[in-house]
């Protein structure tokens, strides 16, 4: 499922005292299923059971927990290892991080516990799915960790997973790929290219396509058509609180914006780098055109 609750530390605060390992006993996988409930709700029909926990990592998965010094349980994170074109590869299936322990870089200690237990393994790189209007898992995900998104997915686990926190909003979801041998040149290409948008000025100069597919202006689709270098596209800073107030605002950012990124990916714009906005307000993505390709 979606990676949650990928949270940093705020400026200046300590560290939480947290263990991270991998998962070992009965018990603690045990825990890795509460917590899944707790998450995601009792009615979740996605749960991954405790037994395919213990399994999969005996042939390479991940499944790791962040513990306070107790020993409780206050985080994991849950991964499958396999092949693809001939290269390992890992895909993050699951993370999760305690709501009272939030923001203090839990989950991403468990993100890089697993990158470094799967690039042992040798695998390339790793991958997840993301929700496109969850802000703080964009901020993390493509300005912290520097993934690439490789697609664009409508509804990836369906309809009704039976959370409430996919409900009235579908299962939409990127695709993240996150290179994660330290020696290649993909990174370094990466790490190249996204200083290109960071030299731009005010990006609130930069067409937002979604804003142009709301409005279905004429105009603007022809000028979209002719595919300018960079493109916004904007998501509110709190999805959530706008689906619990005005389902229906909800629904609409989910169709403008999947319309955009669908039809940006498909003409040679790469997901660059996001932009957070005021925590009232809205953040945007901002894409760049990495070569010439159809138009609309």
């Amino acid at each position: 499922m979606t990676s949650l609750n990928l949270a940093l530390p705020p400026s200046g605060a300590s560290a939480l005292a947290v263990h991270i390992r991998h998962v070992r006993t009965h018990e603690e996988f045990v825990s890795c299923v509460e917590l899944q409930l707790a998450t995601w709700g009792a009615s979740f029909g996605e749960l991954v059971p405790a037994s395919v926990l213990k399994i999969t990592q005996r042939l390479g998965g991940v499944t790791a927990g962040a513990f306070a010094d107790d020993g409780t349980l206050i985080g994991f994170v849950f991964g499958i290892t396999g092949i693809e074109n001939g290269e390992i590869v890992h895909w993050s299936d699951m993370l999760a991080v305690r709501d009272d322990v939030q923001s203090n870089g839990v989950g991403r200690r468990l993100k890089e516990f697993q990158r470094d237990a799967v690039r042992a393994l040798g695998a390339k790189r790793m991958y997840w799915t993301f929700d496109p209007l969850v802000a703080r898992n964009a901020h993390f995900n493509l300005n912290r960790l520097g993934v690439r998104i490789s697609e664009y997915v409508p509804d990836m686990y369906g309809t009704n997973t039976g959370s409430s926190l996919h409900s009235g909003l579908g299962t939409d979801r990127f695709i993240a790929v996150w290179p994660i041998n330290e020696d290649t040149a993909v990174a370094e290409s990466n790490a190249t290219e996204r200083t290109v948008l960071r030299a731009l000025p005010a990006s609130q100069s930069i067409p937002t396509l979604n804003a142009m597919i709301d409005e279905d202006d004429g105009d603007a689709l022809r000028f979209a058509a002719s595919l300018p270098p960079y493109f916004r596209v904007e998501i509110p800073s709190d999805i959530f609180r706008v689906n619990a107030e005005s389902p229906g605002q909800a629904r609409r950012w989910r169709e403008t914006t999947r319309r955009a990124f669908q039809w940006a990916l498909a003409n040679g714009y790469r997901v660059d780098q996001f932009e957070r906005g005021d925590p009232a307000g809205v953040g945007a993505y901002l894409l760049a055109r990495a070569s010439s390709q159809s138009t609309l």
